[in-house]
């Protein structure tokens, strides 16, 4: 009996960790609405300001304010293209209380 659960589970990790193996296709990516665009624009805008600024005369706090601004900007980036991504550490989750219940 344990045999066939360490079966079930092999095959059903297998089952779930292909689609985040298979290739994206970049054609399924949601339109994106003009607001986003927009803003997409505005922050692209801003990293180019970033990049071509004189950061050594800037303060260490001034150049750790602009590090936290572009990390924000990124993770809003991230966010944009929406999605939902499981984690190889979430997907072992799982499966471990699915074996549980089961």
């Amino acid at each position: 009996m344990k045999k066939k659960i360490y079966l079930l589970a092999t095959a059903l990790m297998f089952v779930l960790a292909m689609p985040s193996a298979m290739a994206k296709d970049e054609n399924a990516k949601p339109a994106m609405t003009e607001r986003q665009i927009a803003r997409v624009e505005e922050i692209t805008s801003r990293i180019e300001v970033i990049k071509s600024m004189d950061r050594s005369e800037l303060s260490r706090q001034e150049r750790k304010d602009l590090r936290n601004e572009l990390l924000e900007m990124k993770k809003e980036l991230k966010a944009s293209n929406g999605g939902v991504y499981l984690s190889v550490g979430a997907i072992i989750i799982i499966l471990l209380i699915l074996i549980l219940i089961l």
